[in-house]
């Protein structure tokens, strides 16, 4: 039987009259790479902000182990195990990556205003457990060597897995990546992606995808979900989603635009 981390039972989410989603339902499978995908404005990243508590959907429900996550605050629902990126980076520039992981880090970190104020034992203990588990992360991404330098300083494709450094931080059973190889040339793509799929055959750690690059979608995902005008239109392994012609006609109908045409991009990576 699939064990299912994550279940969305028809969400809907609605911004004044517009719906933004409408009776979105679908499963994530634990320990898997799991792609959300459709055309710009179709509804993927309103269903990811319901999904880590920045929206509150209008009716259905969200299951993570079982547990209604629905209504819950953001930050609430990132210490149950739900992590996030963003499209667009959110590192402190000044900082040095280790400490923008280590930032990351605060729920582990309590300690009372006098035990900082006096630099306490527990403190010195603390910092230095933040710091250790900071360079396993790093060194798990391959990006150990950066620990000491400002953020400001490092290639894109670099402060990308800092970022994804900085969700790991909080030991995320689930970790949600939105458009993580935007920006990137293709050897930065591959690499990340390979060390994403690590992550995920090593460390468990499920992992979902908002992503508009058809070749890392059908060539890393286990499973994808389509959504179209906030519905879902079709979900299944990417062999069943690349010659779909429900989801071939809601990409061939917007176009090239941004996401490219889905046909010509998966069949390209099929031949790849």
């Amino acid at each position: 039987m699939p064990d299912k981390i994550l279940t969305v039972d028809n969400i809907s989410k609605n911004f004044g009259g517009v719906k933004a989603l409408s009776g979105v339902s679908t499963e994530i499978e634990r320990g898997t790479i799991h792609s959300i995908i459709g055309p710009n404005g179709s509804g993927k990243t309103t269903l990811i902000n319901v999904i880590t508590g920045f929206y509150k959907p209008e009716s259905g429900a969200i299951l993570f182990n079982g547990e209604h996550m629905e209504g819950l605050k953001p930050h609430i629902i990132a210490r149950k195990g739900i992590g996030r990126t963003f499209q667009n980076l959110r590192l402190f520039d000044s900082m040095t990556a280790e400490e923008n992981i280590i930032v990351a880090m605060e729920k582990d970190m309590k300690e009372t205003l006098w035990g900082a104020f006096v630099n306490s034992p527990s403190i010195r203990n603390i910092e230095k457990s933040a710091k250790e588990k900071a360079h396993i992360i790093l060194k798990r991404l391959e990006i150990e060597d950066f620990a000491d330098r400002p953020v400001a300083m490092l290639p894109y494709g670099t402060r990308r897995l800092i970022e994804i450094g900085r969700a790991l931080g909080l030991n995320p059973e689930i970790l949600i990546l939105d458009e993580p190889v935007a920006g990137m040339n293709p050897a930065e793509s591959e690499n990340l992606m390979r060390i994403i799929k690590l992550l995920v055959e090593e460390q468990k750690i499920t992992t979902i995808l908002i992503e508009h690059d058809m070749k890392v979608v059908m060539n890393y995902s286990d499973e994808i979900t389509v959504i179209n005008n906030g519905k879902l239109i079709a979900r299944g392994v990417p062999k069943d989603i690349q010659s779909n012609p429900v989801v071939i006609q809601a990409y061939l109908g917007t176009g090239r635009a941004g996401s490219q045409g889905i046909k010509e991009e998966t069949d390209a990576s099929i031949k790849n």
